[in-house]
């Protein structure tokens, strides 16, 4: 399966069985992941250089206004795309095979975790997975220690407090906070 047709299957959110082709896929993906975040989480690399490791994992060109305080890890990077004034912080995972798309000007903090696998609640079959994908809008601020689910998607210009888990859709210019991460206030 090429990434294309990779890409396809995951954006129409269908259940990844745990005995199919696309499980080869996936373990094809993460080591290539694990090969180039070991080389950008273990020696100092100009902004610069990051650029071209950060492109080199996502497949895809990122604008040189990205920036990323390393370790990163992630068990996919083909399916992130980032855009422009992106600063990433320190410790952060992203699990991107349902894929993770983060709008320009976003600050993402310190140990955030973005997830876009679920396994399947049934114990039978627990090692299938369900992706969804997270939307983060522009100029987003989320908050160290967060972590954000399969299938959230963030409006533009919201803030996600310190240490909170987003299980739901947060709306433009919103601030939310907790666990689970609920509405506080509006920006503006």
């Amino acid at each position: 399966m090429d990434l294309t047709k990779f890409f396809e299957y995951m954006d129409n959110r269908k259940k990844v069985d745990a005995t199919s082709d696309l499980f080869g896929v996936f373990n094809a993906l993460s080591q290539e992941a694990i090969k180039i975040t070991m080389e950008i989480n273990n020696k100092y690399h100009t902004p610069d250089e990051l650029v071209e490791l950060f492109s080199k994992l996502t497949g895809k060109a990122v604008d040189p206004t990205f920036r990323l305080f390393p370790p990163f890890y992630t068990d996919c990077g083909k399916n992130i795309t980032i855009g422009k004034d992106v600063f990433i912080n320190a410790c952060c995972r992203f699990q991107d095979q349902g894929g993770i798309s983060i709008g320009d000007g976003c600050l993402i903090g310190h140990n955030v975790t973005i997830a876009t696998l679920n396994h399947n609640f049934d114990p039978d079959m627990r090692m299938d997975m369900h992706p969804a994908p997270v939307k983060i809008g522009k100029n987003v601020w989320v908050g160290s220690d967060s972590t954000i689910l399969p299938g959230v998607e963030i409006g533009d210009g919201a803030i996600i407090g310190a240490g909170s888990v987003v299980t739901k859709n947060v709306l433009t210019n919103a601030i939310v906070c907790g666990n689970p991460a609920k509405f506080i206030k509006m920006c503006k």
